[in-house]
């Protein structure tokens, strides 16, 4: 079968389509009919080989097809705008956009350094959103993310179109409030019986944590289950509980002596990864970070 080419009228088309929510409005930007504009939508539809968009639902959504056209369309659109402001005017204030997804359990700070990375890469516009690993990966194979920093690398049976590169392992602390600084006395056996403000249980280190307790025969008592690692300092440091967290995300609140570090717990880390997803158009900005950045 021969290989269709690529009508860039009808991928505008496509794209005005998408971003405005429908053909009647997409024609009024367009200036076209919308016979017209949906005939030429029927015939992309037909060199590609795929549906783009839910036609039997009250307004046009787009299919998983269409979602990754859609991607691809804004990347090559949004380069075409930078080149003509290369060529006709070298003193744009236009600057490149890199969207940036933090799953929430990672450390802001953390998030914080690839942002000055990004800053320092290119004179770019910075776009972090937060949430969970899952939908995130969703958003970067779909290609409406660039980067993903995430505290795991993909899963084994979606790493497919995926590249992931480690950047830091840290080391796990038991840190609390002033009233638990005696327990640094016997740690870990003092643990025993001490409340906690435990990750939740889609936490890796949720796991660990309970692992490491079992195997020492320490039983402690959970007071909170709590995603966030900002919400975690907080509630330890208003000692609610004892909190497992990576020592750089702790250090300043040590320094400050808003929380005491009670004591490091062996052969347990948290690792930090940067996922990208394959694709022919790469932003520069989230090559940049992907290519030299490492704590």
């Amino acid at each position: 079968m021969q290989r269709p080419w690529l009508n860039y009228h009808h991928l505008l088309y496509f794209k005005v389509i998408a971003m405005e929510g429908g053909i009647a409005n997409a024609a009024k930007k367009l200036r076209l009919g919308q016979p017209t504009l949906s005939t030429q939508m029927k015939q992309f539809e037909e060199t590609l080989g795929h549906i783009l968009f839910d036609r039997t639902k009250r307004q046009m959504q787009l299919t998983d097809a269409g979602r990754l056209v859609l991607g691809y369309a804004s990347e090559i659109f949004k380069l075409g705008d930078e080149m003509i402001d290369s060529l006709f005017d070298q003193h744009s204030t236009t600057k490149i956009q890199v969207q940036i997804g933090a799953i929430d359990t990672v450390p802001k700070h953390m998030t914080l350094r690839i942002f000055h990375k990004a800053q320092e890469a290119y004179d770019c516009v910075v776009s972090i959103t937060e949430g969970h690993g899952d939908e995130l990966l969703r958003e970067l194979r779909a290609h409406r993310i660039d980067l993903v920093v995430s505290n795991y690398p993909p899963p084994i049976g979606s790493a497919s179109g995926f590249y992931a590169k480690s950047i830091a392992k840290m080391q796990i602390v038991i840190c609390g409030g002033s009233k638990f600084a005696n327990l640094k006395r016997g740690f870990p056996e003092s643990l025993n019986g001490q409340p906690f403000i435990f990750p939740t249980l889609q936490s890796k280190l949720r796991h660990d944590l309970e692992h490491y307790l079992k195997l020492r025969e320490i039983h402690v008592q959970t007071k909170a289950e709590v995603q966030d690692i900002s919400l975690q300092k907080l509630m330890g440091t208003h000692g609610d509980g004892l909190i497992a967290i990576p020592l750089p995300a702790a250090e300043e609140l040590i320094a400050s002596k808003e929380l005491s570090l009670i004591g490091p717990l062996q052969d347990i880390h948290e690792e930090l990864w940067l996922v990208a997803a394959q694709r022919r158009i790469q932003n520069p900005v989230a090559a940049a970070i992907m290519k030299d950045f490492k704590l």
